[in-house]
């Protein structure tokens, strides 16, 4: 007799272990580690170089990393070590080694994501671009055919209708850059009506005419659309909702961080999905990882960084 529950757990995370695999492919990348100075983000670090995702450049108070090593029993005599008095400047020193062209990436250690990313977004000695820095999760469904792109749930509190067009874009160059065929965006709401009492339904429809009129580009956009009739081709169907992204989204954007944040936390302590993390938007992809994540979360966002890192090296070659 098949034991469900057996073969539910033994397919979880099954889509970000293809994701490593994946980016096992690409050639490691070079990723300047803030202040990684417990043993959850020394872990990530060290285990991302085992499986040759990354070559990790420390950057923190030595004798606190040597010590976390010592402690949790790794070996990271074969790591460059770059010394920083405390995690701000451990931000700052990270940064300026992606200046200088010595790191791919960033990861967050250790520290606050306020602090790495005041680092990054300093107007001087950051690593701004034209771009809108925002995030992206990258969920793991059990039950779930494919991944999902859920965007902006921790960076932008309350994004403009501007700001969400760089939002978009992010996640869109995201999604071909993990491998898919089609990006279908749904732009979610409440509702899929538009009706000038929900904003977020104005915006939705503005991004949608945006991507008529080639303002973004490299995707299917539909919205306002509720989060049922995004992912659900019944839900879609009973409401009578013909799209080519309605029922089958696979990038989710939407209308503010403190929506993102609940439905990214539903996802995962209602139905068990993992989460990958990365920040886009600017010079470099950066992973920001957390304790309450699983080994192979943590893992699946520096897969993710590698792919980008990948893709824009191919874009640079190509144009």
């Amino acid at each position: 007799m098949l034991d469900i529950a057996a073969d539910v757990e033994g397919r979880r995370h099954e889509k970000f272990h293809l994701l490593v695999a994946r980016a096992q492919k690409a050639p490691p990348i070079s990723i300047a580690v803030a202040h990684p100075c417990n043993e959850v983000s020394l872990e990530s670090a060290i285990e991302a170089a085992r499986l040759k995702l990354v070559t990790p450049i420390l950057v923190g108070p030595a004798h606190r990393i040597e010590q976390v090593a010592r402690d949790c029993r790794q070996d990271i005599s074969g790591f460059e070590i770059v010394e920083a008095q405390h995690s701000e400047d451990s931000a700052c020193k990270a940064v300026e080694l992606v200046r200088a062209g010595r790191a791919e990436a960033l990861m967050k250690g250790s520290l606050h994501t306020d602090e790495l990313m005041a680092a990054v977004v300093a107007r001087d000695t950051g690593l701004r671009t034209a771009r809108r820095i925002s995030h992206c999760f990258i969920m793991d469904v059990p039950g779930h055919d494919q991944p999902l792109i859920i965007s902006d749930a921790a960076v932008n509190i309350a994004p403009t209708l501007e700001v969400k067009v760089d939002i978009v874009q992010n996640a869109i160059d995201l999604a071909h850059a993990l491998g898919a065929q089609e990006v279908r965006v749904a732009i979610l709401s409440a509702m899929e009506t538009v009706t000038p009492k929900a904003p977020s339904t104005i915006e939705a429809a503005a991004l949608c005419k945006m991507a008529d009129r080639g303002q973004i580009v490299g995707a299917l956009l539909d919205g306002p659309l509720a989060l049922d009739n995004a992912i659900s081709p019944a839900a879609a169907e009973v409401k009578g909702i013909v799209s080519h992204v309605a029922g089958c989204a696979n990038v989710l954007i939407v209308p503010d961080l403190e929506a993102g944040n609940m439905l990214a936390k539903s996802l995962s302590f209602l139905a068990g999905a993992d989460a990958a993390g990365i920040v886009l938007g600017a010079r470099v992809p950066i992973v920001l990882t957390s304790r309450a994540d699983d080994l192979i979360a943590r893992l699946a966002s520096c897969a993710v960084a590698v792919l980008v890192a990948a893709a824009r090296r191919l874009s640079a070659a190509i144009g």
